[in-house]
């Protein structure tokens, strides 16, 4: 009886411990089926850019099959295909990107055995670090270029050389490495190899391949840091308070080195920004000097040739190389600057205004401030032959306000070899002392010419619009100015050298023309004073906005031509790095709640059923009525959605015919952090841009398009056009020069090229972004006068949106093939303030420039968002940001079910799909179509997990109500007073 009785204790404890386990068993499942779907919905951003998205496919309309819906038709049928015919147009923009600097008649070389002095020779940089950076595993290196044309290299020199590069690599801290993460720190080293180390072998083998000796001289640039303004601490070959663009002790080795071993010394300068060459200019033992630039994965296939004269050097300049940089009106406010008293206060002041580059040089000397031969080693624009060139003029015309002027300029090959030439038309206004600031010459247009044979002849027309001589008078008309007066056209060589046998052509304008009332023929829209908060910071300006003059205490100074000596720039003094209350206070985080306190908006209708697609949108104008009646069916969600979560892509909304966006970084070509897909690395913006030739701009646009088709991508994180302001900035490589006008032109051709295959080319950073020190530090606070931001600054960006075009093909509501213009579509707005106020939250900016001005139609995306505190989203919204570069779990809204944060919403919404409809994300879609998803292999896991959970979380929950009901019945059939067993 007893054994009994303890049988059914043990069975009533086993039981009860099967209760205890199986209910929690059952809420984990739960909890986990739960958290895996909140998880991936909430994270879904970041795994589509890991691992990709699903797929989608067109179910057709009824009776539909013959209509055409290829828009854009892939010139390739693979990625691999479409990689190989890139590496041809690399190939061909570092053939013309290359600039022969110096040249005392060694050039052209042929053949020869040849050594290669310099860590760089087998450790070549191809392009930048961070978002510009290339994949160049199968990168043609610089021993290959030269030996595929004929020259024999000295192998056991270069063997020392790449046994030493591997030795002394970049990521254990070799050779300089900007850091691309906040919170990593950037290593400053030039990593030259020290003469000593070569073996005798090696020094012995100099003399024997000793018909030239080829010096390479390496500088890298990288997303994330600025180049070194003094080397004193990070670099033992420099002395106290030498920069890292001069060549340190060790590279000066190698030249003596070279020079002492062979007749022939030639430089090869492996950079994507201008350094100090004024040593190896003015030595006579050094004979050339190539600018080859970080020329992609290709690029160094054309060195041989250019050296050997197969190929003859046809680039030039993008930034004027002076002899000494700490001269340079930018050089003292360029860098960290922190205010004192206010925790992560940066700020940098453009003091010079717009007197930088060419703009600055040329000026100075005209007005007698500067020895131009002494400041310059060469010039904006400047670049060397194997043969010669004659202009002559045989046509132009001349026009006025509202029209345009061209010159028509026949280019003759007088030479002994064919070659190809640039020539460059340059304007000078008449300028008045203490008027409004104007450079002595700016650069209006340029062509190149085809390959010209000997004697061969090619005409050439240049044009600018005579309004955009104008000037901008922030403190007057506060409008552009065009003032009467003699303009003079002149053709040059580079911007300090009128070509021999031109004239200058002269044009009078008898009245002065104030923009102020009707825009400039080149504009959309009237220009007024936008940036009054910033240009008070300058003395002489407060009265522009007193409560922002205040604010700032002690007045910054700008550069004036009418006296450079009393009003060139100076560092900040402790005094201007102290800020008032008030200014420290703009600093703080930004308050949507206070921000839109008294606004009075109407929530917008949603969720309208109204039966339209987005493909019915394609091809029609921004304005159309339509719009307004597609938007209505948007839930708040999905606006929600589709504008706050945009890293890398624009998300899906399915049921109205948005597919999901793929947007891809960068300029160099597509590459990412994030995943494994990447096309081909192409030469910098910095050695595209020293082509000068907007053909080849337009070409490299088409290709990565085509890799686009290939790749599934729609948008692009490129082309970049911020301006070459200071030669330190770490960005150079990515940006095209230190001039907008040859900025913008080779900007909108590379737009064009790509809108040919349907992809919408986000032009960044708009703007000031011109340099890389403090901009993960709350917001770099960028100062300059309105003329400088305009006339510097923004200039790129209106040339580039208003010159690309791009022909949208589409179907109307009879199903009959149309097409339609567009421009420019896509920009990127940029981590710094422009005076106190974030460019991707300046309404002044982006929504009175941008659109009202220049009529820009199509979104505007943050800079990376994602980790950046003061990079509000609300901030973005309500300034005229259409989609944020984050993931929308990392950067919720304050308050996005407002009416105004609504509002605002449904506004950025209509840019995005406007971008969108005109792209290639609609390839393969008619009106009628609907989309249909197809989910990718992650999210059947997801779902199979789930599925599992839930099965085990039924099946338990099954056990335990049965073993309940079980219980109940025996209770009721039990006497009271005896015990149950489960």
């Amino acid at each position: 009886m007893a054994a009994k009785k303890a049988k059914k204790q043990k069975k009533r404890m086993r039981n009860g411990f099967y209760l205890l386990l199986t209910v929690p068993f059952i809420v984990i499942a739960l909890v986990l089926a739960i958290g895996i779907n909140v998880a991936t919905s909430s994270l879904r951003g970041i795994i589509v850019n890991a691992v990709g998205d699903g797929e989608w496919s067109v179910k057709k309309a009824k009776d539909s099959e013959e209509l055409d819906r290829t828009y854009y038709q892939a010139d390739y049928k693979t990625i691999d295909e479409a990689m190989k015919a890139s590496g041809e147009v690399t190939g061909a923009i570092a053939e013309e990107g290359m600039v022969l600097l110096k040249n005392n008649g060694t050039l052209p070389l042929p053949g020869g055995k040849v050594t290669l002095y310099g860590r760089g020779a087998a450790d070549p940089l191809y392009g930048g670090t961070g978002s510009g950076h290339a994949v160049a595993d199968d990168a043609v290196t610089i021993r290959a270029g030269l030996e595929s044309a004929g020259y024999e290299v000295n192998a056991t020199v270069y063997n020392e050389l790449e046994a030493f590069a591997a030795a002394h690599s970049e990521a254990e801290g070799g050779r300089t490495a900007i850091a691309f993460l906040p919170g990593k720190e950037s290593v400053y080293k030039v990593g030259e190899m020290p003469v000593d180390q070569y073996s005798s072998d090696a020094l012995h083998s100099m003399d024997e391949f000793n018909d030239a000796a080829l010096v390479v001289i390496s500088r890298t640039g990288g997303e994330g840091g600025d180049m070194l303004l003094d080397m004193d601490g990070h670099d033992e070959n420099y002395v106290e308070g030498q920069h890292l663009l001069e060549l340190n002790k060790d590279e000066r080795d190698q030249v003596e080195l070279a020079k002492a071993h062979s007749d022939r010394v030639i430089v090869l300068v492996n950079a994507s920004t201008s350094i100090e060459l004024g040593d190896l200019q003015n030595d006579p033992d050094v004979d050339a000097i190539m600018m080859v630039g970080n020329p992609g994965v290709t690029g160094f296939a054309a060195l041989g040739k250019l050296l050997n004269g197969e190929l003859n050097p046809s680039g030039r300049t993008v930034d004027t190389f002076a002899a000494d940089f700490t001269k340079d009106p930018t050089f003292v406010n360029f860098g960290d600057f922190r205010l004192t008293n206010v925790e992560e206060g940066t700020f940098v002041d453009y003091e010079e205004g717009i007197y930088s580059g060419y703009r600055y040089y040329e000026t100075a000397a005209e007005e007698g401030f500067i020895n131009y031969d002494e400041a310059v080693v060469y010039p904006f624009g400047f670049g060397l032959s194997y043969t010669n060139f004659t202009w002559e003029v045989v046509n132009q015309k001349l026009g006025k306000v509202g029209e345009e002027i061209s010159v028509d300029v026949r280019v003759t090959n007088t030479g002994d070899v064919a070659g190809k030439d640039v020539v460059e038309m340059y304007y000078s206004a008449p300028y008045v002392k203490g008027g409004i600031e104007k450079p002595s010459v700016v650069l209006a247009d340029f062509a190149k010419t085809d390959v010209l044979e000997p004697g061969e002849s090619q005409t050439l027309t240049l044009s600018i619009a005579v309004d955009d001589m104008a000037s901008y008078d922030y403190k007057g008309a506060k409008s552009y100015v065009l003032e009467a007066g003699e303009y003079q056209l002149s053709l040059r060589t580079d911007s300090h050298t009128v070509k021999e046998g031109t004239t200058p052509i002269a044009l009078t304008i008898d009245h002065e023309s104030v923009f102020d009332q009707t825009p400039r023929s080149t504009d959309q829209g009237v220009a007024s004073n936008q940036f009054d908060d910033v240009s008070a910071a300058f003395a002489g300006n407060e009265a522009l906005d007193p409560e922002i003059a205040e604010m700032v205490g002690p007045k910054k100074t700008i550069l004036s031509r009418a006296d450079f000596a009393g009003t060139f720039p100076s560092a900040p003094t402790r005094e201007e790095m102290t800020a008032g209350e008030a200014l420290a206070q703009k600093y703080e985080v930004y308050d949507a709640s206070a921000a839109n306190e008294g606004i009075d908006a109407q929530k917008p209708q949603t969720n309208v059923n109204n039966g339209i697609q987005l493909i019915d949108l394609r091809g029609r104008q921004w304005d159309d009525p339509q719009w307004e009646k597609y938007l209505d069916q948007f839930t708040s969600s999905e606006l929600y959605d589709l504008v706050n979560d945009g890293a890398y892509r624009t998300v899906a909304i399915g049921r109205l015919g948005k597919p999901a966006t793929l947007d891809m970084d960068g300029p160099a070509g597509f590459s990412s952090f994030i995943s494994d897909v990447h096309g081909s690395a192409f030469p910098t913006g910095y050695i595209l841009g020293q082509t000068w030739n907007r053909e080849l701009a337009r070409q490299m646009g088409v290709s990565i398009g085509n890799e686009a088709l290939a790749l599934g991508i729609s948008g692009w994180y490129a082309p970049a056009v911020n301006t070459h302001r200071s030669p330190f900035a770490g960005r150079n490589f990515e940006y095209y020069s230190e001039d907008g006008t040859l900025a913008g032109k080779i900007a909108a051709s590379t737009i064009s090229g790509a809108l040919e295959k349907g992809v919408y080319s986000y032009l960044k950073h708009f703007a000031l972004n011109d340099q890389e020190t403090n901009r993960d530090v709350n917001g770099l606070a960028t100062w300059a006068d309105e003329q400088t931001i305009r006339e510097v600054y923004l200039k790129p960006f209106s040339i580039a949106l208003k010159e690309s075009r791009g022909e949208v093909k589409y179907l109307d509501e009879q199903n009959n093939p149309q097409t339609n213009l567009i421009h420019g579509t896509a920009v990127m707005s940029s981590f710094n303030r422009i005076g106190m106020t974030w460019a991707g939250g300046n309404s002044a900016l982006l929504t009175k420039v941008l659109r009202d001005e220049w009529g820009f139609k199509g979104m505007v995306v943050t800079d990376m968002a994602a980790l950046r505190q003061y990079m509000s989203p609300d901030w973005a919204i309500a300034g005229g940001t259409d989609l944020q570069l984050a993931w929308k779990f990392m950067k919720p809204m304050q308050d996005p079910d407002s009416a105004i944060s609504l509002v605002r919403q449904r506004a950025a919404a209509h840019n995005i799909l406007y971008a969108v409809a005109n792209s290639n994300a609609l390839n393969g879609v008619a009106p009628g179509d609907t989309l249909q998803y197809h989910r990718a292999a992650w999210e059947w896991i997801v779902i199979g997990i789930t599925v599992v959970l839930a099965l085990l979380a039924a099946f338990g929950t099954y056990r335990v109500v049965r073993r309940c009901r079980r219980y109940s019945q025996l209770k009721k059939a039990t006497p009271s007073g005896e015990k149950i067993m489960w």
